[in-house]
């Protein structure tokens, strides 16, 4: 196949992707379910084959072939010939661009599809009608003939209310790689919300070895040879050892860097694109739908603001036949808000704003750069900490599918992105995005003590309920009132009381035997 003929062939799916309706109402409904997560998962396995087809043909370095063309050496080429090599090269230098924007939105589009079908497999729980077992959607999809253990093939799907999932975002998710198109289409305060979510989930941690270079010197059946290598960060302190082991006690180090890496929370630019935007701009439709009500609250006149806007909005898009010159346009546009503003009251004689409306123009302005704008950037915040609560840090590890990418654990300077939440924001959420974000001060130590947990548990070889341990380190670092736990966790104060026995347990261990097995443990 022609390069050509591959892009062309990508851009024509991608575009299927992008024309295809994502209708989620009826999601509930098991039929519509199995077949929006299969469209996904075969969108998926075409766009994994045309990236491992693009890698091997060369996409991931288009311009590596540009060194092959360029004026020639010699005097006497005539300039014809120079035309034609700048016109070829011109050719090249499109296609190689073409490679790169193709791949670069099959890349955005996986993991679009993946956060989807993450999301979707979280909140599917198929239950038999029969005999009520609860199957995971893995676990369903693997029963032969779709019959339960009890012979019956009449399922429904219900929510699961003890894991993570936003399947708002999905409709949201750049899927057919149009991240770029997205991005522009954010209203002034979401691309600030994009900007919000993209530094949280950037957020570094302090720079760690993750390889070391060499060049070495050693001796080869009489021969001084030289050799440049590269260790894992596991013999940072071993490298000496290393090289005498592998290449004998006479060799010697001639030069040798620390290549030091800074992971952020999660590392992957396509996977931080495709969040960031499907939350701001789920941000911006939870403030579309309640703007009215939103705003009565905040300002004192809701109907001189939306004259203003209309008058703003209408005369914005007009465009007079006898006005070419732009700067006319201007203008004019200008001269007719100011006397359509003043014959409905809002301007003074002398141009200026009405002040009671002044003051709501600036109280909105406000509510858009410091609470609008907050609002993807808390969802997102809470959803990454309600997973680390509920999951263990050997599932993040193997599966990250909700968030591909995420570090399983996080030190102190990343956490501080959970450390200031605007209250404002999330009793916003509360009340007209009906979310349940519980307003935690020290969510960031709550996050440093699970992962101090978590590495105590290691190697006990002990089952856990990490929904219980989530919720009960929340009741036991917080002043909130059990009641509220259990309806943000949907469980019961029983379940509460076993995470925190647990917890103690794992702290301090009441019997000898348990004291004395926790300490091998911990010394081995």
């Amino acid at each position: 196949m022609e390069e050509t003929s591959l892009i062309k062939k990508a851009e024509s799916y991608l575009n299927k992707i992008a024309n295809k309706r994502i209708d989620l109402s009826n999601v509930s409904k098991l039929d519509n379910f199995i077949n929006i997560y299969q469209s996904f998962t075969q969108s998926l396995d075409v766009l994994v084959e045309m990236k491992s087809d693009m890698e091997m043909r060369g996409y991931m370095s288009p311009y590596s072939s540009l060194t092959k063309y360029g004026a020639p050496m010699s005097n006497e080429v005539h300039y014809d010939e120079l035309a034609e090599i700048s016109r070829h090269g011109q050719s090249v230098r499109r296609c190689a661009t073409a490679k790169k924007i193709i791949l670069d939105r099959i890349k955005s589009a996986i993991d679009s599809h993946k956060i989807a079908i993450a999301h979707l497999e979280e909140y599917a729980l198929i239950n038999c009608n029969s005999c009520y077992n609860e199957y995971k959607l893995s676990e369903f999809l693997i029963l032969k003939e779709k019959k339960c253990s009890c012979n019956c093939s009449n399922f429904s799907i219900s929510p699961n209310q003890n894991t993570v999932y936003r399947l708002d975002i999905i409709p949201y998710l750049p899927l057919s790689g149009n991240y770029m198109v997205l991005r522009a289409q954010l209203s002034h305060w979401g691309r600030k919300a994009y900007t919000k979510i993209v530094n949280s989930l950037s957020k570094k941690k302090k720079a760690v070895v993750k390889t070391v270079s060499l060049a070495i010197k050693y001796n080869k059946d009489g021969r001084w040879l030289t050799k440049n290598l590269n260790l894992d960060s596991d013999y940072v302190d071993l490298y000496e050892e290393k090289i005498k082991e592998l290449y004998g006690k006479d060799a010697k180090i001639l030069r040798l860097n620390f290549n030091h890496s800074n992971p952020s929370i999660i590392n992957d630019k396509h996977t931080i694109t495709a969040l960031a935007l499907a939350y701001s701009q789920l941000s911006q439709e939870i403030v579309k739908k309640n703007s009215s009500s939103i705003l009565k609250e905040n300002i004192s006149d809701y109907n001189s603001l939306k004259s203003y806007d209309n008058i703003i909005f209408s005369i914005k898009n007009e465009q007079p036949r006898f006005i070419v010159d732009e700067n006319s346009l201007e203008e004019w546009r200008d001269l007719k808000i100011k006397d359509s503003l003043k014959d409905k009251g809002l301007m003074d004689k002398s141009f200026k704003l009405n002040p009671k409306l002044k003051k709501d123009l600036y109280s909105r302005e406000q509510l858009e750069n410091r609470i609008f704008s907050e609002i993807g950037n808390v969802l997102i915040l809470w959803d990454i900490f309600k997973y680390y609560l509920t999951t263990s840090n050997d599932r993040r590890k193997r599966y990250k599918g909700l968030f591909p990418y995420l570090r399983g654990d996080i030190d102190r300077t990343q956490r501080e992105v959970f450390a200031n939440y605007n209250p404002k924001t999330i009793d916003l959420l509360v009340k007209y995005g009906c979310e349940k974000i519980l307003k935690i001060k020290d969510m960031d130590l709550i996050l440093f003590e699970k992962f101090k947990l978590e590495k105590k548990i290691k190697g006990l070889n002990m089952n856990f309920n990490y929904l219980f341990l989530g919720a009960a380190l929340i009741s036991l670092n917080s002043n909130l009132d059990w009641e509220i736990i259990e309806e943000n966790f949907n469980i019961n104060s029983e379940k509460i009381k076993k995470g925190i026995e647990d917890i103690n347990m794992i702290n301090q261990p009441r019997s000898d035997k348990s004291k004395k097995f926790l300490g091998l443990v911990s010394n081995f």
